[in-house]
């Protein structure tokens, strides 16, 4: 069944679902939640949007607080401190789009009127001290990596620094504020198609926040695992910071694919695969943080979310099981923390380790893109 499909049909069924799981919400969670999310209609051609989803916990409603038409499909989604939302385009992405806490278009950049022969592959951040954005790049001429540094007013590009990699895709800062880059390996023509997979060359990349000098990188040794998207997690019990590694395999077997690992980890210097438990598929998708140090993450292609947990790191526990369960973001919920929000075909769906589970169906018929992010709850 396709997207399209199953949509028709879970209008159907998500009035039966809706009653049973919306009767669980817990009276202790925070009453709502605002998150900033990218999505478009039910079908592959509807136009896509991104905005604003507030969840009313109390009053089990899903609504949006506003829509901002986008020119092609989005990916990544940067929220800034004055409440604006900044989303750039999907790979090869050519444009770069802010707008304010009520909707309000702010500024477009389009990519073509830059000198740089680079497109965006999805992913900005803000730098440690505020001054420039960070955005994931490959350069068109030698399909290598580039890091756009770029003012954060104007959003026009003032350096560019190699990713050491081909592809890189999410970047994150660490605590030094330096860049934590995953490079995804993959050659990629004009179209985005991908060719010559044996040439892969795939790493996690640590780049001098201030220079972009190289300060370290990591590889695994099955080149054949694209490290695509990041979370940083906090482990009180040991006091350190964890960096998840969402990864997705390339191999030219099937077989070898469904079994490859769907996780990577840096702990300290150490990149490491925790545990050759899977998805079965060999595809993660989105990455969040989760409860005492571990890891919520996606696998739309078998509708499953997966927890991993740093005190028992051989094993993977689900946690949602819906089609479509894509998009992933931290959620606090009542006290210690450690929920999730997952983006699934029937809604949203909330999960947290001492809280019962809660959906919410979209407010129309949607379809939410691979990220999202919690903006506040109370």
């Amino acid at each position: 069944m396709d997207r399209r499909d199953f949509l028709k049909y879970s209008a159907a069924l998500g009035g039966l679902m809706q009653a049973a799981w919306l009767q669980a919400a817990s009276d202790d969670a925070p009453r709502y939640a605002r998150i900033a999310a990218a999505w478009r209609g039910p079908n592959p051609s509807d136009p896509y949007f991104a905005g604003v989803l507030v969840a009313d916990w109390a009053a089990k409603k899903l609504s949006i607080s506003h829509a901002v038409p986008l020119p092609t499909r989005p990916h990544g989604l940067m929220p800034e401190a004055d409440g604006s939302l900044l989303v750039g385009g999907a790979r090869p992405g050519a444009w770069l789009m802010r707008f304010d806490a009520q909707g309000k278009v702010m500024q477009q950049l389009n990519l073509a009127d830059e000198k740089s022969a680079a497109r965006l592959n999805g992913h900005t951040v803000l730098s440690s001290r505020g001054e420039v954005i960070y955005s994931t790049e490959t350069d068109r001429a030698n399909s290598r990596g580039r890091i756009g540094v770029r003012d954060r007013i104007s959003l026009k590009k003032i350096d560019e620094w190699d990713s050491h990699g081909l592809e890189p895709h999410q970047l994150l800062l660490d605590e030094n504020g330096h860049l934590m880059i995953a490079n995804g390996g993959i050659l990629r023509t004009e179209a985005d198609k991908k060719y010559d997979l044996h040439r892969m060359d795939s790493s996690l990349v640590r780049l001098d926040g201030q220079s972009g000098q190289l300060l370290r990188q990591w590889k695994l040794d099955d080149q054949r695992l694209s490290l695509r998207h990041l979370a940083w997690s906090h482990w009180p019990s040991a006091n350190k910071n964890l960096l998840g590694i969402a990864m997705q395999a390339e191999h030219d077997d099937k077989a070898r694919r469904a079994e490859a690992p769907v996780l990577a980890v840096l702990d300290g210097d150490d990149l490491r695969i925790p545990t050759q438990a899977n998805d079965g598929f060999g595809y993660a998708g989105d990455i969040a943080p989760a409860y005492n140090g571990g890891f919520a993450f996606s696998s739309n292609q078998v509708g499953l979310t997966q927890l991993w947990h740093p005190g028992m790191p051989e094993k993977l526990s689900k946690i949602v099981e819906l089609q479509e369960a894509y998009a992933v973001t931290g959620w606090g919920g009542p006290n210690p923390g450690g929920g999730v929000l997952v983006a699934t075909a029937l809604g949203l769906v909330r999960w947290h380790p001492s809280a019962k589970p809660v959906l919410l169906p979209w407010p129309e018929k949607m379809a939410v893109d691979n990220h999202w992010v919690l903006l506040s709850e109370a």
